[in-house]
């Protein structure tokens, strides 16, 4: 049973390099927001109407924290969501496993697919999204949507699992990365000089970093940026403007929680959860707070760090 902590520091926040000191907010400790979810994923904040919205994929329903009155309610239903962003616009651009597909919630709320097919083919099930300053939309395609239908619906995978870019403006759908055994959580560098990448399917996992051309649409080769170990997982993760990586991980104990890597990938930061978190965002008036998407709950902590913006 979780208990917040009743001490300041909260000794779940633990100092491994001097580096993550000034990110740590010494009279602050996890909150425990929410509950009682199956498998909680893609947090996205709105810091226009001070509310966060994410995924509990296996219930089929995107939830709504309020952060002036804490309310939690369904924000919508149907597709099996799982990760989110806003585009330069504000608006909600979401990966879809019931769908196949990634979508754009409009102003008035209705919602348009901006990509369900490479080359003829159906995509596999969109994971984790980002959108690029160029309004480009950037997101990993493996398969964990269509291997049963817990989270999604159980169907042949007609496509490798791509990294893809999506040109907004033309439609255009290319390759950024393929070769990655189960791309996952995905992100940019504050400078949008790299991009940060989860592969899932290998059997020791990965954060494998790219560099991003200078025309800002394709990638360089992969180099590993974190090995995670015979027992790690890390899922999906944000860039804070000093450009550390903050990670959602798992899984066991010692092992769920955050864990946070400095540029050159030294592992400098934890946060120790019950659960394995999944993935994460900043938000709060500044972006200082971190949200925490875990298995069954949302978690929050204040920190002294400021993420990057969209992150």
């Amino acid at each position: 049973m979780w208990q917040p902590s009743s001490r300041y520091p909260d000794p779940a926040i633990r100092v491994l390099d001097d580096r993550f000191a000034p990110c740590v907010v010494r009279h602050a400790a996890i909150e425990r927001l929410a509950t009682g979810l199956r498998w909680a994923e893609g947090p996205v904040w709105f810091g226009d109407g001070r509310y966060l919205l994410w995924s509990d994929i296996p219930n089929d329903r995107v939830l709504r924290w309020d952060e002036e009155s804490g309310q939690v309610s369904v924000f919508r239903r149907g597709g099996f969501e799982n990760g989110h962003t806003r585009d330069r616009q504000g608006r909600l651009v979401s990966c879809s496993h019931g769908g196949r597909c990634v979508t754009r919630t409009e102003y008035d709320g209705s919602i348009t697919v901006l990509a369900d097919r490479f080359d003829g083919r159906p995509l596999n099930s969109p994971n984790d999204v980002v959108v690029k300053s160029d309004d480009s939309i950037w997101f990993s395609d493996p398969t964990f949507g269509i291997v049963s239908h817990y989270e999604g619906g159980r169907a042949a995978a007609e496509l490798p699992t791509n990294v893809y870019r999506l040109d907004v403006a033309t439609g255009a759908l290319s390759v950024v990365a393929e070769g990655i055994r189960q791309p996952n959580g995905l992100c940019f560098s504050p400078d949008e000089s790299r991009l940060y990448l989860v592969e899932s399917g290998a059997a020791t996992k990965r954060i494998h970093v790219f560099d991003v051309a200078p025309d800002g649409r394709r990638l360089g080769e992969a180099r590993l940026f974190v090995d995670a170990g015979p027992d790690g997982a890390p899922d999906g993760f944000r860039c804070d403007r000093e450009g550390n990586l903050w990670a959602g991980w798992g899984t066991g104990e010692g092992l769920d929680g955050v864990r946070i890597f400095a540029p050159d990938g030294d592992l400098i930061g934890q946060i120790a959860l019950p659960e394995r978190c999944a993935n994460l965002c900043f938000g709060g008036r500044r972006r200082t707070r971190l949200f925490m998407a875990a298995s069954q709950s949302l978690y929050a902590l204040h920190v002294n760090a400021e993420g990057c913006q969209l992150g």
